[in-house]
């Protein structure tokens, strides 16, 4: 069946006239028709792109929400780790530090880099999952310098125990004489503070503690130190002289024979001379002395070794006896 003919009747001529369409109208009337049909097309696949996604974007869809919630489960374990590093943390500012007696780490340090400018701005060329992965990377850079703070400060704490042990090996410490070859009892030690001089007959201030023992007894050094001088002294015989470092310095006087020389290094507990009777002297014995940054001070305060709490106790009582000196 063809085309359907449209007629018009002419008033003028009173005759129906076949109507001819030009090109030109046929033409815009079907670049019109396509045009609503183009549009009408790209609104529908919108439309079903937005509310009926492609099989390919369901599947990435599911993998941002599988990646969202695998960031959700990385910040808990992060929280976690900061938990764990923040008890690390108070153990060092409340144990560590304070034992070596430090500043605890300062909390602005501790915490610093938490806000301010955006250290991720890349991290906003990602519409969906963005957030998630922005919370995650600021939270293990906080971790990591917060690691790296705490590194630091154990390393300063080792440093200061290896200094710390140094401290201990150096500082007199042991008697300068073993208990047990010491010629009288500990109870009749001659101690610090002022004694009636055996020569002079008077009362003057005795500057250490008199260990008596028989000639030739070892006397060891109370602490690792260098020897600074070794020899005769005007009163006190043949006398050694051990720096220990940290303030500390020892006397030990009326030796009978010295085994070290001046500039050797000794270790506590070594052998550095025997006892003897010489100098200003009434029996053998060893005079002790103990300088702290240049001041004498009581030796049966670094009298520790091999003593219960108790013995020492007995022994300072003994020493601050006023009796008469052996020197």
């Amino acid at each position: 069946m063809g085309r359907k003919e449209k007629f018009v009747y002419n008033v003028h001529t009173l005759t129906y006239e076949k109507v001819v369409v030009p090109v030109k109208t046929r033409i815009w009337q079907a670049f019109g028709f396509f045009s609503v049909v183009l549009v009408t097309s790209v609104a529908l696949l919108a439309v079903l792109y937005t509310y009926f996604p492609s099989p390919r974007e369901k599947e990435l869809l599911r993998e941002i929400d599988q990646m969202e919630q695998k960031y959700t489960q990385l910040n808990t374990q992060f929280g976690l780790m900061s938990d764990a590093l923040q008890k690390i943390q108070d153990r060092d500012a409340n144990v560590h530090r304070a034992v070596f007696g430090m500043d605890p780490i300062d909390e602005d340090v501790w915490n610093a880099g938490i806000g301010g400018h955006d250290a991720h701005p890349e991290l906003t060329a990602f519409k969906f999952g963005g957030e998630a992965i922005r919370a995650s990377v600021e939270k293990a850079d906080q971790l990591s310098r917060q690691l790296s703070i705490q590194s630091k400060s154990l390393d300063e704490i080792q440093q200061l125990a290896n200094d710390q042990k140094k401290m201990l090996a150096c500082m007199p410490s042991i008697k300068p004489v073993r208990e047990d070859k010491l010629h009288k009892s500990m109870n009749i030690l001659s101690g610090f503070g002022y004694r009636i001089h055996p020569v002079y007959k008077i009362r003057k201030f005795h500057d250490g503690v008199d260990f008596p023992a028989r000639i030739g007894t070892a006397i060891q050094a109370t602490g690792d130190g260098v020897v600074v001088d070794a020899g005769w002294r005007h009163g006190y015989g043949k006398c050694v002289t051990i720096k220990h470092g940290y303030g500390y310095e020892t006397i030990y006087a009326h030796m009978n024979k010295m085994t070290v020389q001046k500039g050797q290094k000794v270790t506590k507990g070594q052998k550095i001379g025997e006892i003897g009777d010489t100098g200003l002297s009434t029996a053998p014995h060893l005079h002790y002395e103990v300088h702290y940054k240049g001041k004498k001070v009581n030796p049966i305060n670094f009298c520790m070794d091999s003593l219960t709490p108790q013995e020492y106790q007995m022994m300072v009582n003994s020493a601050n006896k006023a009796n008469q000196s052996l020197d």
